[in-house]
């Protein structure tokens, strides 16, 4: 048998029952479709986590107070409450660490904050000039917070998009508005650019005010600070520097063992490695839930073939008789069902790429669709093809001819 023999008779099998042959096809059609929509959601979380981790700096390392833990596991006591982390900690680090680009203290906490009758519950961060190169943070109208803010304590506060819009509106100009916090007035002498986010770490859901202030009027000590932010020189060294902080740490708080250290010190590639992992497995879940539509797909393949093989019975004895070999007919019905299945899948990856587009379009949630995916795609269709065709094609090739001749 020729190609053009079997392209031919290909077709033509699959369009003498065009209903039939679309209602087989739907199952692969919805199972590639699923898969495509649900890792692209998978792989869009991945991406959206990623760009949220490396967006708060540049070869970060965060140091805070509290028992140290894995990323993702167990329990902190106090993390970041605990007053274990001092302002002598932070000199000691930063005049005794090598390759460090810039270090940042900080007090973070949440205040209800006002303006003019309207009113916010934000985080307001006490912070350094050098947190603006530490975190990457651009102001986008006004100024930041300068050394001699933090020097004078001056009262004035660089605030973020989201804040600045919950407080002013879009109409006002926020720079040189005053806001309350903590029952004390601030003036606002900058907004920071948008960088996008949601929930308690929305970088643009912030306030900024001198490290200072945040210290006397916020917290009222002077003697800690609630974390530690440090930019490597180069992501080369960041291992170097976070074991370097470590040690120095364990020996300025007399601790022996590690494991009972009362501070945590992570680097921007164990967290971005973490997340990456549990995204990873939820794309994995939900590939795997989605493939379950491309087996039920399969069975419906090997269903329909099956079907066919039995009404066309005399047809393939008859092929037996003139000639036609047990390998002709095998890849006949083989061709069909992965002709078939690669069908499916084709239109299957169209509908499954424009539904992720429309949902990344509309806002819903962040998608990516990869050419692996895609790839992973076709491989699965041609394969679900070649394993549910083979059963109904062999089964059709070892017809007996006389028999076969003889069905009613």
């Amino acid at each position: 048998m020729t190609t053009s023999d079997l392209i031919h008779e290909t077709f033509s099998a699959l369009t003498a029952n065009k209903v039939r042959t679309a209602l087989t096809m739907l199952g692969i059609i919805i199972g590639i479709s699923s898969v495509i929509i649900m890792v692209s959601i998978g792989q869009g979380a991945q991406s959206s986590i990623q760009s949220s981790i490396q967006s708060i700096g540049s070869n970060l390392i965060v140091v805070s107070p509290g028992a140290q833990r894995s990323f993702g596991y167990g329990v902190s006591t106090g993390r970041g409450a605990s007053h274990t982390l001092t302002t002598d900690d932070v000199s000691a680090i930063q005049s005794q660490v090598a390759n460090i680009q810039a270090i940042s203290p900080e007090i973070a906490g949440r205040y209800q904050v006002t303006a003019k009758g309207t009113n916010t519950n934000t985080t307001v961060t006490g912070v350094e000039p050098a947190y603006a190169q530490v975190h990457n943070v651009t102001v986008n109208d006004g100024t930041f917070i300068s050394d001699a803010d933090v020097q004078n304590r001056n009262k004035v506060a660089v605030i973020g998009p989201t804040v600045a819009s919950d407080l002013f509106g879009d109409t006002t100009e926020p720079v040189g508005q005053t806001i309350r916090i903590n029952s004390l007035e601030f003036q606002v002498i900058g907004v920071t650019k948008s960088k996008g986010g949601t929930g308690f770490g929305n970088q643009d859901d912030q306030i900024y005010i001198p490290f200072t202030d945040a210290q006397l009027f916020l917290i009222g000590d002077t003697t800690y600070v609630t974390s530690l932010s440090v930019s490597a020189t180069d992501a080369s060294v960041m291992t170097q520097v976070q074991n370097d902080i470590t040690n120095l740490l364990l020996e300025r708080h007399k601790i022996s063992d590690p494991t009972q250290a009362d501070f945590n010190v992570l680097n921007q590639a164990d967290i971005v490695s973490a997340a990456s992992s549990v995204t990873g497995t939820f794309t994995l879940l939900l590939g795997a839930v989605a493939g379950i539509s491309l087996v039920v797909g399969g069975i419906g393949i090997m269903n329909m073939m099956l079907t066919t093989v039995t009404e066309r019975t005399r047809e393939i004895g008859l092929r037996k008789a003139i000639g036609a070999t047990r390998r002709d007919i095998n890849t006949q019905f083989l061709t069909e069902a992965v002709t078939l299945t690669i069908i499916g899948g084709g239109i299957g990856v169209a509908i499954g790429w424009l539904a992720a587009y429309l949902v990344t379009s509309l806002g819903v949630l962040q998608t990516s669709v990869s050419m692996s995916s895609i790839i992973l795609a076709f491989g699965v269709s041609a394969a679900i093809g070649i394993v549910f065709g083979y059963y109904p094609a062999r089964r059709a090739s070892k017809l007996n001819p006389i028999e076969a001749l003889r069905y009613e």
